[in-house]
């Protein structure tokens, strides 16, 4: 037995209030997400390896999908395993405030909502 099973699933929402940058927002929904969960037993409870045995699979939504840097949300997650990280049109935008001291260009503020499912697999390799 080899295959892999949905161990955990999470959710997290990240803003950016300045600066109108979606991967920043992006990142602060991964990193929300996994604050409300502890893997430690993982290693102890299935024996497992996280770089041969565990994977994480995100799925983010946020505006402007296509300005996200993907390789800044794998850094995200502080696992050593295989990510898999796919980004949508999603999340939301609203009125802020525009602060040229802040970097903004516009007064949008760029919510982003990621969902983490983390696999594990167990058996004999």
């Amino acid at each position: 037995m080899n295959e892999w099973k949905r161990y955990l699933i999470e959710i997290g929402m990240g803003v950016d209030q300045h600066g109108q940058n979606p991967t920043k927002a992006s990142v602060k929904a991964v990193k929300d997400a996994i604050t409300r969960v502890c893997t430690v037993g993982l290693l102890e409870l299935f024996e497992l390896d996280f770089e041969r045995d565990v994977k994480a699979e995100v799925i983010i939504g946020v505006p402007y999908p296509q300005s996200v840097d993907v390789e800044k949300i794998r850094e995200a997650i502080p696992i050593p395993c295989e990510k898999t990280v796919r980004i949508v049109g999603g999340g939301l935008k609203g009125p802020g405030i525009a602060l040229k001291e802040f970097g903004d260009k516009t007064n949008e503020m760029l919510i982003a909502v990621a969902f983490i499912t983390l696999y594990v697999r167990r058996g004999k390799r």
